[in-house]
């Protein structure tokens, strides 16, 4: 499902159909921000998109599959933003069998109307309904950290027009953060156990200010492809899994200095996300390169 920033999200039948009108011209947007927008200039986008559409309401599609089509009706066009203008302006979901434990297997689209059977469409969310179940989730936020997960346009209003039924907290240099009345705090002071997170963790993409998870170690470019793992409650260092002929590694990239204690727990816990991610491997490796 494509949602906020433009990248895939899993949620309920139901909630697709009520979000994903709300984020349409946050796409729209997006699209024509996007270098593929650049190189269909001069195309009849809107035709480009009902025939993208009509070709995967047929028959669910690879993207590569999609540009192929729409090469033989778009000779002179190129058909990779051709099929990324559907992707990123029809409301798409990736069909079943997707994310199958240990394989790798290529997205196949098809419409969200003709995969929940063109059930009808209820009432869209709001923008206020949105900005509140991001809070539920990820909250005390700060106005950017909601722009940076959703893209919606005019976050500031939205929150300025819930204030009234939010809790407002101050972090250390002054700034807003906001919170529903009745989200759940721990006592500080209770131990953060280690915790090993997947690529692109929405811990991360939920937050334009991330030092609050965040010391000595920067979550960056080089994270890209490998999970990452918190210490303590904060980011300590990047993970990658590799399995070659039923022999799998886990090697594990301490970026910052840990006791002796919270080395072993490290240890332990990738010890067991290693048998739990290949339980049936050959035979499995834990390495650690420590800073």
């Amino acid at each position: 499902m494509t949602l906020m920033r433009s990248t895939l999200h899993l949620v309920s039948s139901a909630d697709a159909l009520r979000l994903r009108p709300l984020l349409q011209d946050m796409l729209e947007r997006a699209f024509a921000s996007s270098p593929f927008a650049r190189r269909v200039h001069g195309v009849d986008l809107a035709h480009v998109v009902a025939r993208g559409a009509e070709l995967l309401e047929r028959e669910p599609a690879t993207l590569a599959e999609l540009r192929v089509a729409l090469a033989t009706e778009w000779p002179e066009h190129d058909a990779d933003a051709l099929a990324h203008a559907v992707r990123y302006l029809v409301p798409l979901v990736q069909v079943t069998p997707r994310g199958v434990w240990g394989r790798r297997m290529q997205p196949t689209f098809t419409t969200l109307g003709t995969w929940l059977h063109s059930q009808p469409a209820p009432q869209p969310a709001t923008p206020d309904e949105l900005v509140l179940r991001y809070l539920r989730a990820f909250g005390p936020a700060s106005t950017a950290d909601v722009r940076t997960w959703s893209s919606l346009p005019d976050v500031r209003s939205v929150v300025e027009r819930l204030r009234p039924q939010l809790v407002v907290y101050r972090d250390e240099t002054g700034r807003a953060l906001y919170d529903v009345p009745d989200g759940v705090f721990c006592d500080g002071s209770t131990p953060a156990p280690v915790r090993f997170l997947p690529e692109y963790d929405n811990v991360f993409l939920s937050h334009a200010d991330r030092s609050r998870i965040m010391d000595t170690v920067v979550w960056d470019a080089s994270f890209a492809h490998r999970g990452s793992f918190v210490v303590d409650g904060f980011l300590a260092g990047a993970w990658k899994l590799t399995d070659q002929k039923g022999e799998a590694t886990l090697a594990v990239d301490l970026r910052t200095r840990v006791t002796g204690a919270g080395r072993r727990e490290v240890e332990e816990e990738a010890e067991q996300l290693l048998e739990f991610l290949r339980p049936d491997a050959r035979s499995r490796r834990l390495t650690i390169d420590a800073a």
